[in-house]
């Protein structure tokens, strides 16, 4: 699904982008600002994924990193617990000379018993010595032999079915890691180079000419005059709405046409809309516009922001000093 998405996002920003550019070189302000609105919100929710993604896989690690750790302690506390045992045992069977039958009689007995109890007391001084300073060994021993200790078959359904399952899953999945990098001393594949160089090529060749074709087209350069006396322009309003006049429809000609005077070079002040019938209206302006004002002009007016109405260029040409 996020893949998905990601494919139509692509696609979408990619349209977004194309339509801005020719939006802008068609002085069609409006329009561009609203591809460049929807490339904008493309990019943020493309981000947006991908930043949603990368989270997912940290919290699955961690989540996968706790569990190991979990499962690692649990090892290392039933190896501890394991190594503890004979010295408990050892404990317990601490001062046997005690549990003797109380029948026997002994010669020194008040004798023995303070020297009994003067070396327990130091027996149970280099014990505890022994104990306090044994501990960090016993626990750093428990936790090197937990990679080799079996898992608990409590923690699996079935219990292990083959040796290889009662080895370390931390182990494993290294072992599983290893087997994907390439072999000690190989280098990469020749094919994969080749790829990637090709790759790389071809997306600098696009960049380089989108950069020129871009630089083509916005370029400054000094126009050609028209030697024509005049260009006409002939143009149509579409309106929307209950109120479809013809009254309306020249007001609105009139109103996109005021808006659109000063697109041009020349600022067309004198120059007014001819009504031709059924929502066409004709224009022609003095002197001659050049290409790039008459494409200015053309832009202007089909990108007319009037509520409820849209003016279409219908055709545009010149006209000499001789014409009718």
């Amino acid at each position: 699904m996020r893949r998905i998405a990601y494919v139509f996002g692509a696609l979408v920003a990619t349209g977004a982008g194309t339509y801005l550019i020719v939006y802008l070189y068609r002085w069609q302000w409006q329009r561009a600002m609203i591809c460049g609105v929807l490339l904008l919100i493309v990019e943020v929710m493309l981000f947006g994924l991908v930043t949603l993604g990368r989270l997912s896989r940290i919290e699955e690690r961690l989540r996968d990193t706790d569990r190991r750790q979990r499962e690692l302690d649990a090892r290392t506390e039933d190896v501890l617990t394991r190594l503890r045992e004979p010295a408990a045992a050892r404990e317990e069977t601490r001062f046997r000379w005690l549990e003797d039958p109380a029948e026997r009689s002994y010669v020194f007995v008040p004798v023995l018993m303070v020297a009994g109890v003067v070396l327990s007391g130091l027996a149970w001084v280099v014990q505890k010595v022994a104990s306090a300073t044994a501990k960090p060994a016993e626990r750093h021993l428990a936790g090197r032999l937990a990679v080799l200790a079996a898992p608990d078959p409590a923690t699996t359904p079935d219990g292990p079915a083959d040796p290889s399952d009662m080895a370390d899953p931390g182990a494993l999945d290294a072992l599983d890691d290893l087997d994907d990098l390439p072999p000690l001393g190989a280098g990469a594949s020749w094919g994969r180079t080749a790829r990637r160089t090709t790759v790389a090529a071809l997306c600098t060749a696009l960049l380089a000419a989108l950069v020129v074709g871009l630089a083509d087209l916005t370029q400054t350069r000094e126009e050609k005059a028209n030697d024509s006396a005049a260009t006409s322009v002939v143009v149509q309003v579409d309106l929307r709405g209950t109120d479809l006049s013809a009254a309306r429809r020249t007001l609105a000609a009139q109103q996109i046409w005021a808006a659109c005077r000063d697109s041009t070079a020349i600022p067309l002040r004198h120059v007014a809309l001819g009504d031709l019938g059924d929502g066409m209206f004709a224009g022609v302006v003095r002197p001659a516009l050049t290409e790039h004002d008459l494409m200015r002009l053309r832009g202007c007016l089909e990108d007319a922001t009037l509520e409820r109405a849209h003016l279409t260029v219908v055709a545009v040409g010149d006209a000499d000093a001789d014409d009718n």
